[in-house]
């Protein structure tokens, strides 16, 4: 675990893991990108060919409404 922001921590990180509709190869590569650029994301795997999406991230330092925020802009939304 880190010391300086906490990343590997496992107290307090949530994993969600979603359906997005929409998707392409390269739309999935930019998704999974701007969500590493949000701070306190640890994991993003995404599916491409079924939507299949899974987000580790600590809520303390990342909200949800950030998470969601990445996908509308994309005009892709998750089916949480």
């Amino acid at each position: 675990m880190c010391k300086e922001c906490g990343c590997g921590e496992t107290n307090g990180n949530t994993r969600l893991q979603f359906t997005v509709e929409g998707y392409t190869e390269e739309l999935a590569k930019e998704v999974e990108k701007a969500l590493f650029g949000l701070p306190g994301v640890l994991f993003v795997h995404i599916h491409a060919h079924d939507g299949e999406t899974t987000v580790d991230y600590a809520p303390k330092k990342t909200k949800l409404m950030d998470i969601l925020g990445v996908f509308q802009k994309r005009g892709l939304e998750a089916q949480l």
